[in-house]
């Protein structure tokens, strides 16, 4: 074949390689995306709604390891083998869009956003100037633009990011940078002890974050929560007045709106009113509960987030945007995500360019490639209006009161605490434990229960529902309600299924 490259025309060798011509096969590369399509409308997009699908189908690690055939070759494979292989991974997958995923706070299917993804994976976009994702950029700051209008700010600014964590670490770099702009050229040394404060009930990622920022967990406080998982705010005032005995220099406070396992909305009225007070930047973390502004009937659970200084919101979770679209919010609109993060990067970022600069928003992020996540929201927004948006919320809502009524009238079933969001907290209890005695033993017998039964519905694939224990108490079932595509008849699927496969324990 090179011999043949080489008799041509104007033939060019260059180090052993032929330089003429594409070496790509483009009608075969075509053909390859056109057959694979079809595998993901025919076994994802159209089974998407049918519960008489498995929610996964179950393989233990060694076992799926041989089934893939994992191993990569020095020579590449036929295109039918890697097509078997395609249709092999959405065999084996979780289906999260499944109406019976009850797993995580995502889940379901949003034919618009899915739609997006498909446009932005081809077009392969990275948004840091207007040069490159001139749509994409815009759509960002026009998406913005509304989510700071739910949060009740007249201005404001933000940026897309990759998971609602790293929003979290955005907004609290953010404020330490607020207190001590030195920091960002002089660093870490001569800093006075920073302290920031959450609730017991706030997400690992604050933890996390200050350990990846250097200020260390141990200045992380944490400020006890009542019976609901709510902050106190009687206690933050206390840890606050302590850091400032201790010589430490408070500087943060993080609120979570919509905590991950009892769905709390900590009173953010009172906490903002200690913040004032003592001059400390306030942060939500709304990354689960931000969607509920969208309704009108709901968004008094956020109520006082207009004073917040930043907010993280999360619409690939209820909102169902698709993984991932997180986007980080700011009141301040003077330019602090740019002076804090930006890096003024010459060859990017050039300031003679004949269009507005003000465009190329890649400087207020710590990435420097990024996906153009609101582009996803942006779309499905643009299809199903913000009454569309709304009918999500508040239907999901309407399912979870559903549930948690069943679940009153049905033996062996007891919940932990009324909820106010989408979040179910429960145990059930089998026949054999009804009739024991309250007490270690029980809690203790309890505790086992229903790790079985999480085995079983999986290995069955007949749904995926999520268990924890959580501040002293044993083991129970989360039952998280989001996809539109979930009704009555799968909450009742969901309460006889997990009396079904718990029958002989």
């Amino acid at each position: 074949c090179k011999q043949e490259m080489l008799q041509k025309k104007n033939a060019v060798l260059v180090d052993g390689v032929i330089l003429n011509g594409p070496i790509m096969d483009s009608k075969a590369g075509e053909k390859f995306v056109e057959e694979a399509c079809k595998i993901i409308m025919e076994e994802v997009v159209q089974k998407a709604d049918d519960v008489t699908e498995k929610v996964c189908e179950w393989q233990a690690p060694e076992t799926l390891k041989q089934i893939l055939d994992l191993e990569m070759r020095d020579t590449g494979e036929c295109h039918q083998k890697i097509l078997q292989l395609c249709r092999d991974v959405i065999k084996y997958s979780v289906k999260t869009n499944h109406p019976r995923f009850f797993n995580q706070l995502y889940a379901g299917i949003d034919y618009y956003s899915l739609v997006a993804r498909f446009i932005t994976e081809a077009l392969n976009p990275s948004v840091y100037t207007y040069e490159v994702s001139p749509v994409f950029l815009l759509v960002e700051e026009a998406v913005i633009k509304k989510m700071i209008e739910f949060i009740g700010w007249e201005e404001g600014d933000g940026i897309f990011n990759p998971g609602g964590s790293v929003s979290n670490m955005y907004a609290m770099n953010l404020a330490r940078y607020r207190f001590c702009p030195e920091i960002k050229e002089k660093g870490l040394s001569g800093l006075p002890r920073l302290v920031l404060f959450a609730s017991e009930e706030c997400h690992y990622s604050m933890k996390k974050a200050a350990s990846f920022l250097g200020i260390g967990t141990e200045n992380v406080y944490f400020i006890k929560t009542d019976e609901r998982g709510k902050m106190i705010p009687e206690e933050l005032e206390k840890q606050v007045q302590r850091a400032r005995k201790e010589g430490s220099a408070p500087f943060l406070v993080c609120a979570t709106a919509g905590t991950t396992v009892l769905g709390a909305f900590d009173p953010l009225d009172k906490i903002a009113d200690i913040c004032e007070k003592h001059g400390l930047w306030l942060h939500v973390d709304a990354s689960w509960g931000g969607s509920a502004l969208i309704s009108r009937k709901h968004r008094r659970l956020l109520h006082g987030i207009h004073r917040a200084d930043s907010v993280a919101w999360n619409p690939h979770k209820m909102l169902l945007a698709g993984i991932q679209c997180c986007a980080l919010l700011v009141k301040d609109n003077s330019g602090l995500l740019k002076k804090c993060y930006s890096a003024e990067a010459a060859y990017l970022f050039q300031q003679d360019k004949f269009y507005d600069v003000s465009y190329d928003t890649g400087d207020k992020s710590i990435q420097c490639s990024r996906r153009p996540d609101a582009f996803k929201f942006w779309l499905m927004w643009k299809a199903l209006g913000t009454t569309g948006l709304e009918e999500r919320v508040n239907r999901a809502l309407a399912l979870a009161r559903y549930l948690v009524e069943e679940i009153k009238k049905r033996e062996g079933f007891q919940l932990l605490l009324e909820p106010e969001y989408a979040n179910i907290c429960f145990w059930y209890i089998p026949p054999s434990l009804r009739k024991m005695e309250d007490g270690p033993e029980f809690w203790q017998k309890l505790h086992q229960i229903a790790p079985i039964i999480k085995e079983r519905m999986m290995k069955k694939g007949s749904m995926m529902l999520g268990y924890q224990p959580h501040r002293g108490k044993v083991n129970f079932f989360r039952q998280v309600v989001i996809s539109p595509q979930v009704s009555r008849e799968d909450m009742d699927f969901l309460l006889d299924e997990i009396e079904l496969l718990a029958k002989d324990l």
